[in-house]
């Protein structure tokens, strides 16, 4: 089964989310939704980075290392510009 590590970024709170999911637009859904207690604060959501990972393992493992690195150290390491002004651009 397919999974996804994605990086979220609030731009009301200037802060990054990291999380890992099978269903990438149903989670997303959920975090802009207000159910969600660890990113209610946050809303809205936007999606700026995500990668697949073929099973939930390589998904976990996935974002234990992007939690560790720093979200914004991690893209930097992947070679993506994020620009905290257009959060919906990554280069």
């Amino acid at each position: 089964m397919t999974y996804f590590v994605y990086i979220l970024f609030s731009a009301s709170l200037g802060r990054f989310y990291v999380g890992q999911t099978q269903n990438l637009e149903e989670r997303i859904l959920l975090h802009n939704s207000g159910r969600n207690k660890s990113t209610k604060a946050g809303i809205p959501w936007k999606i700026i980075y995500f990668e697949t990972c073929s099973d939930r393992t390589e998904a976990v493992t996935k974002e234990a290392k992007i939690k560790n690195l720093g979200s914004k150290r991690y893209l930097q390491m992947i070679g993506k510009v994020f620009d905290p002004e257009q959060p919906g651009s990554l280069s």
